[in-house]
């Protein structure tokens, strides 16, 4: 495996980190005070102008869709070159969107790029590669444990040339921006199929007749605006059974096809953001003194800061080779370095921040610095997409399936 940049991701790489230093990093209280204006005009839930602004620079500088491998539609980079641009964008919560490059969109392109029709491409994939609106991946429900797809109890039944979709959906990402046009809905299509086969998916306009936004979830007490998780209520929603993908039955399988890139871009950014907390973490420690010396010489701030390097540069070559696993034998061929770096990316984001927001003192847990914010995303990750222990528990029946074969093999 060689993970090595290639000449482009390296120009690529050299261009987001200048980006980042002339226009995002001098723009985050920016936003932040921008969100606040407008909460506080009685609308939390409009796009800024600042992120506006920046994605014009953005695609400008040619750093706009660099996802999306194997399409011309995107930058045609594989998933492994894809990890060091993800990982940088990861630095700060808001600035994936401004290279169009933020969840759920990024999934919901690939799932239509590569399970929709070419009628699917044309009115809801081109108008998302240019920016023009936003999606929700719709799946999670309130009344039950989604974390088993098979549990999902959303019905979407037949009615002639319609389908009727009636449930309820909560931790709908992305659902509170006013520009979100799309939903992609996971529900029951038939009941009494096989278990992974009574699932369907289907693309629901966002202002259909019977969807009702019921509110936006917070995070530890963050609402995310104008990004927001949102609960939605679907009453005889009705739309052309052409919106069904791939064919009804098929939504476990594309819900594995899909999660996979997810979840892989989900740990990209968080390497990024346990990366920016050590260097919270190092430079606070430089600069403040207690109890007569620099904190930086307590044993136990040294200890903290190799440790968490020690997990950073682990993690990051672990998500390196999902990423080249996932390019060489395909998603499912990588399904168990994924689950292992699902896990293993959150907990270290999640370790090293608290390590940060403790070496801060008070000041971690304020508004100004980025790392609480930071934690509460970073903890949420460990249930988005699968929890923690789905993921270990996939990890080790892959193990015994490898010593189950090996057994096997060894009997005479």
């Amino acid at each position: 495996m060689n993970f090595d940049y290639t000449p482009k991701v390296q120009a690529l790489r050299e261009k987001l980190l200048a980006f980042f230093d002339e226009h995002i990093y001098p723009n985050e209280h920016l936003f932040h005070e921008e969100v606040a204006r407008n909460r506080a005009n009685g609308n939390a839930w409009v796009p800024t102008e600042i992120v506006e602004k920046l994605k014009l620079k953005a695609r400008e500088a040619g750093l706009w869709n660099l996802f999306l491998p194997e399409s011309s539609r995107g930058a045609g980079l594989t998933n492994l070159e894809y990890a060091p641009l993800c990982e940088i964008m990861g630095r700060v919560h808001w600035a994936p969107e401004v290279f169009n490059c933020s969840a759920p969109d990024t999934g919901n392109m690939e799932t239509i790029e590569r399970y929709g029709t070419e009628e699917h491409k044309r009115q809801w994939l081109q108008p998302l590669l240019e920016g023009q609106i936003r999606s929700a991946f719709l799946m999670t429900e309130p009344d039950v444990a989604s974390s088993d797809a098979t549990n999902i109890q959303t019905r979407i039944t037949r009615d002639g040339d319609d389908y009727v979709i009636n449930g309820v959906k909560w931790w709908s990402s992305g659902a509170g921006d006013p520009r979100c046009a799309v939903y992609i809905v996971m529900g029951k299509t038939d009941p009494d199929a096989p278990r992974h086969a009574q699932q369907s998916m289907i693309l629901v306009p966002a202002n259909a007749e019977g969807i009702t936004v019921r509110r936006p979830l917070t995070v530890f007490g963050y609402d995310d605006a104008p990004h927001g998780h949102m609960e939605i209520t679907l009453k005889n929603v009705r739309v052309p059974a052409s919106n069904v993908l791939l064919g009804e039955g098929r939504g476990f399988e594309i819900a594995q096809g899909r999660l996979g890139p997810g979840r892989i871009h989900h740990c990209m950014r968080l390497i990024g953001v346990a990366e920016r907390a050590l260097e919270y973490m190092t430079k606070r420690a430089l600069t403040r003194v207690a109890f007569g010396k620099p904190i930086s010489a307590q044993t136990v701030t040294q200890e903290r800061i190799a440790e968490a390097r020690c997990m950073i540069e682990q993690a990051r070559l672990l998500t390196l080779k999902a990423a080249y696993m996932m390019d060489t034998v395909g998603n499912k061929g990588a399904r168990g370095e994924i689950a292992m770096i699902k896990v293993v990316a959150p907990n270290v984001a999640c370790q090293v921040l608290d390590w940060a927001i403790q070496v801060h003192g008070g000041a971690g847990v304020s508004g100004d610095f980025p790392l609480a914010y930071a934690y509460a995303s970073a903890r949420t990750l460990r249930f988005a997409d699968g929890p923690d222990e789905v993921h270990r528990n996939a990890i080790a029946k892959l193990e015994y399936g490898r010593y189950k074969e090996l057994d096997a093999a060894s009997r005479p």
